[in-house]
């Protein structure tokens, strides 16, 4: 008898930042499969003190690291699929 294993990867790090303003988050790389590919989200979280509260009033987090994440992202797939 064959039983599908479903296996979820779960990957974190502590992220310092210094610019615009100091800050230690969390980011996790969630990896689930997905027929032959497998889905990797990359989110990021930590405590939000006023600056980050505010930026998050006016999405300028997301400008400010979206294109990180998605690059980041672009290279995991490129390198992931070249081997």
């Amino acid at each position: 008898m064959l039983k599908t294993i479903l296996f979820i990867a779960l990957a974190a790090l502590v992220v310092l930042l210094l610019k615009p303003f100091k800050a230690k988050n969390t980011a996790e790389f969630t990896l689930r499969p997905e027929g032959d590919a497998t889905q990797v989200t990359w989110s990021m979280h930590g405590p939000a003190n006023f600056m980050s509260k505010l930026m998050q009033v006016f999405s300028l987090m997301d400008r400010m690291v979206g294109k990180d994440f998605e690059d980041g992202l672009a290279n995991l797939k490129a390198i992931a699929e070249a081997r």
